[in-house]
C-alpha cells in the first residue's frame, strides 16, 4: 500500500507540474506518458484488475471501440455511420438528439438493435449556418442559448454563460428524449468536451452516468487518475476506457497518415477512438469546411484494406461500448447492497464477456 501511495503521489505531481509551467504540447504529451508509465507501475504494484481481465481479456490484449461522433447531425454523417457500422470497422456511435436529423438515426438504432448507440450530450451548436436548440426548451435552460436562440457555438461560452444545474437538465432531457423513442442507449459522451473538460460540468456528467448506469467517455491515458470526478466515477462503479485518442494529429499529417499511425502504436487495454465518419455530399460541404477530413475518415474505416490489415497484424480485438455497459451493470448490480430502479437499465439482457461477433473479427 506504501508503494501505491507514493507511485499515485508522483502521478499527480507529473500531471500538475506542465500546466503550472506552461510547458508545450510536446512536452505535455511526453509528461502524459511518463504519467501512464507510473499509473501502470502502480496498479501492477497494488495487484489491481484491469478493464481488460474484467472483460474476461489478457492485460496485453489491445482492444479498441471505434467510436462514431455526431450521429444525427445530418443526413450524410447518418448515412456515413450507417455504412461504416454496416459495412466497416465502427463498433459504436453517438446520437446529437437536438439535431434535425436524429429522428433518422433514432429510427436506424431501432431497427438494429444490436448496434451500440449512446449519447453525444450537446451543448453547442457550432456551425455557421446550420444551428439548433435545446431540448428541455429555451425557457428551462436560458443559460445554454445565444441571442439567437440557439446553443452556443463553443464550450467556453457555454461554461461561461451557464450553470452545470442547466446543463445537467439539458443532458437529462437529451437522454430521456433516447429512451422514450425506444434507444437502448449503451454509453454518454459529451459534444466538444463542454461537460468534460470543466471540473463544474464534469462532475453532473459523472453523476448522470450513475444514475443511468451508463459508462461513458472519459480521457487520454494518464489524466483521468489526476482528475477527481473521474475518481469519483471509478467509486461509483462506473466504467470508461483506459485511453481516449484525442488531439494526437500532428500539424500536416494527412487523415489516413494519421489514423494508421495510431492504429499501429496502439497499447494494451481499452482504447477509443472517435470518427466524424460522413459522406461528401453537397449537404456536408455546405455544413463544415471539414467534409473532405470527415469523407475521408468514413472510407478509411469502411473501405480501405491497409487500415483492416493493420489491425489484423497488432492482434486488435474489436469490441463496443454495449460490453462495458453491460459489464458494469453486472457489477453494480452485485456489489449494491439495496434494489434500485435505474432509467433505461435492464433494457436488454446482459450479454456476457464474448464480443459480437461482428465487432470481434476484421476479415
Amino acid at each position: 500500500m506504501l508503494r501505491e501511495r507514493l507511485s499515485m503521489r508522483k502521478i499527480k505531481e507529473v500531471l500538475r507540474l506542465p500546466w503550472e509551467a506552461g510547458l508545450s504540447h510536446r512536452h505535455l504529451a511526453a509528461t502524459l506518458c511518463l504519467a501512464a508509465a507510473l499509473l501502470t507501475a502502480a496498479m501492477c504494484s497494488a495487484g489491481a484488475e484491469t478493464l481488460n481481465e474484467m472483460l474476461g481479456y489478457a492485460p496485453e490484449q489491445k482492444l479498441l471501440i471505434i467510436n462514431g461522433d455526431d450521429a444525427g447531425m445530418c443526413h450524410s454523417a447518418n448515412l456515413g455511420i450507417i455504412d461504416c457500422m454496416e459495412n466497416g470497422l465502427m463498433t459504436s456511435a453517438t446520437m446529437m438528439v437536438p439535431c434535425p436529423w436524429f429522428p433518422e438515426i433514432a429510427s436506424y438504432a431501432r431497427e438494429r438493435p444490436e448496434r451500440d448507440f449512446g449519447i453525444h450530450i450537446t451543448h453547442t451548436s457550432e456551425w455557421q449556418d446550420y444551428r439548433w436548440g435545446p431540448v428541455a426548451g429555451k425557457a428551462a435552460v436560458p443559460g445554454l442559448v445565444d441571442e439567437e436562440g440557439y446553443l452556443w457555438r463553443d464550450s467556453a461560452q457555454v461554461w461561461t454563460h451557464a450553470s452545470p444545474e442547466e446543463a445537467e437538465h439539458e443532458a437529462r432531457a437529451q437522454i430521456e428524449r433516447a429512451l422514450a423513442l425506444g434507444i437502448d442507449v449503451t454509453h454518454i459522451d459529451s459534444h466538444m468536451g463542454a461537460m468534460q473538460l470543466d471540473p463544474r460540468f464534469l462532475e453532473r456528467y459523472v453523476k448522470l452516468a450513475a444514475e443511468y448506469d451508463l459508462p461513458l467517455r472519459g480521457g487520454p491515458r494518464g489524466i483521468m487518475a489526476g482528475v477527481p470526478a473521474f475518481a469519483r466515477a471509478k467509486e461509483l462503479g462506473v466504467l470508461s476506457p483506459d485511453d481516449l485518442i484525442h488531439g494526437s494529429r500532428q500539424e500536416g499529417e494527412a487523415v489516413d497518415a494519421y489514423w494508421k499511425r495510431i492504429l499501429g502504436g496502439l497499447g494494451p487495454g481499452v482504447t477509443e477512438l472517435y470518427l466524424h465518419a460522413s459522406l461528401g455530399t453537397e449537404e456536408s460541404r455546405a455544413i463544415t469546411d471539414t467534409w473532405h477530413e470527415r469523407a475521408e475518415e468514413h472510407r478509411l474505416f469502411t473501405t480501405d484494406p491497409e487500415v483492416r490489415q493493420i489491425i489484423r497484424d497488432q492482434g486488435i480485438v474489436l469490441i463496443g461500448y454495449r460490453q462495458l455497459r453491460d459489464l458494469q451493470r453486472e457489477r453494480r448490480k452485485t456489489v449494491s447492497a439495496a434494489p434500485r430502479s435505474v432509467p433505461g437499465a435492464g433494457a436488454s439482457p446482459i450479454a456476457g464477456v464474448d464480443p459480437p461477433q461482428h465487432c470481434a473479427d476484421v476479415k
